[in-house]
């Protein structure tokens, strides 16, 4: 394999394939600071379809492994590179190719960014629902792979809802288009919906069909705070309980708030331990009888305060932080997170937990999460180089695996399995389920060279 970059640089036009040590170490990880990773032996940044069926090609009669990467935002490894691997990067392939506004969709290449398809949607009176916190930077590409969420996603659905057709680059190089471009449409096995969430593991995405919405109503933002953690757990569940499906709602801790204001000086930590911040977008009277209903939540499950905000602004500015807060608590130290999912009726014995582990293992949490639909974000914070710290955060880490499975959740919402959570899916999964999934990539990856070691091993 140690000749592989000189054999891209035969098939490829000449300003293609990187070799540079300097720039390769840029492209050997993700956001996941605790996932182990390795210097890849090229990146590739192609520009078009024809040129990932050359490198896909190139490597499978090489065996040499293959690691998509987008934007490089993950936090699970998922792009970790690899040894001897070839990571071809889709930042040069970031084209919106077409927004359709009758059909309601868009054909986008993975390099696109998030927000910025939202926004030339927008153009259209038309909107693009899936939006990750890391949705300024995050491409579709990835966002793609990983299968993720966001914060409107408890109302509006994951990416896997709104992907409708792929074209993807399979293991032997050869080039193919899954999915549909009609409102329905059920010949065949779904295999556009395998390849989302598959991690790169499966094939390498070139282009993607998304649907698309009509523009939102106005949102009604809905605040409270409460003193304990357990406390705005309840007021989840009650939410959850009358049947009121809001647009978001979100949880935010002291630990993060204070994390953001240090940072930002946003003026947000003295707003209390504890913050759910909710969104009711249903039209006219229905949004205000939805945001009543949850203000109401929050006040019977005790909250210190709580209030519907008149102040479009500020309403802002608190889901902003909601968004910042990874970033900021990274300026603290390596910060390994976890991204379980439980029912939701189940988010404060979760929380408590999650709480009692930290105790324990005398390891800081914070708390962010996309709590009304059970995701939950633990973020451990271990000082730089203290290994003994490092130690209970990764033990805390594994607790929580096994507390959220202990509660019929799952180890991973949205931010994918990679490298991080393959011990919390063997353990979710079991024996034959994963034999299924070997199964599954054996006949698609038939040279076994896409992401190899990710996800199952």
């Amino acid at each position: 394999m140690g000749d592989i970059a000189a054999a891209l640089e035969r098939v490829l036009p000449a300003d293609r394939v990187v070799t540079d040590p300097e720039i390769l170490a840029s492209y050997a990880r993700d956001q996941a600071a605790w996932a182990p990773y390795e210097t890849p032996a090229a990146v590739v940044r192609p520009r078009e379809t024809a040129e990932v069926a050359a490198v896909v090609a190139c490597c499978a009669e090489r065996g040499a492994p293959v690691v998509p990467r987008g934007a490089g935002t993950g936090l699970s490894g998922g792009a970790n590179a690899v040894a001897g691997c070839v990571v071809i990067s889709f930042e040069a392939m970031d084209r919106i190719l077409r927004i359709d506004p009758d059909e309601r969709l868009a054909v986008v290449q993975p390099g696109v960014v998030n927000d910025d398809l939202r926004a030339a949607c927008a153009e259209h009176g038309l909107w693009y629902p899936p939006d990750p916190a890391s949705s300024p930077w995050s491409t579709i590409g990835g966002n793609v792979a990983t299968n993720a969420g966001g914060v409107c996603c408890v109302k509006y659905g994951v990416t896997r809802d709104y992907v409708l057709a792929l074209e993807a680059v399979m293991g032997r190089g050869e080039t193919v288009r899954l999915g549909r471009r009609t409102a329905k449409g059920v010949a065949g096995y779904d295999l556009a919906g395998l390849l989302v969430g598959s991690e790169g593991t499966l094939g390498v995405i070139t282009e993607v069909t998304v649907r698309l919405r009509g523009a939102r109503a106005a949102e009604r933002t809905v605040v409270g705070c409460f003193g304990a953690l357990t406390d705005a757990g309840r007021a989840v569940a009650a939410v959850t309980s009358r049947g009121v499906v809001p647009s978001a709602l979100e949880l935010v801790d002291r630990y993060c708030l204070r994390a953001v204001d240090d940072w930002k000086n946003m003026g947000l930590a003295d707003s209390g331990d504890f913050l759910l911040l909710a969104r009711c977008d249903a039209p006219g009277a229905a949004g205000d009888e939805e945001a009543d209903a949850v203000l109401a939540c929050f006040e019977e499950a005790g909250a210190m305060w709580s209030a519907r905000s008149t102040d479009q602004a500020e309403a802002d500015a608190l889901f902003a932080a909601r968004r910042l807060a990874y970033p900021a608590l990274e300026r603290l130290g390596p910060v390994l997170t976890k991204d379980v999912c439980v029912p939701r009726m189940l988010v404060p014995e979760m929380l408590g937990r999650i709480e009692r582990i930290g105790a324990e293992e005398e390891i800081r949490i914070a708390n962010i999460a996309h709590a009304g639909d059970g995701n939950l974000h633990p973020l451990m914070i271990v000082p730089a180089g203290d290994e003994a710290a490092r130690a209970r955060a990764q033990r805390a880490f594994d607790r929580i695996i096994d507390a959220a499975l202990e509660l019929g959740g799952t180890v991973t919402g949205e931010h994918g399995v990679g490298l991080l959570k393959m011990r919390g899916l063997a353990a979710e999964a079991g024996p034959a389920v994963l034999a299924l999934h070997r199964a599954v990539k054996d006949a698609l990856d038939p040279a076994g060279i896409f992401n190899p070691g990710k996800v199952f091993g």
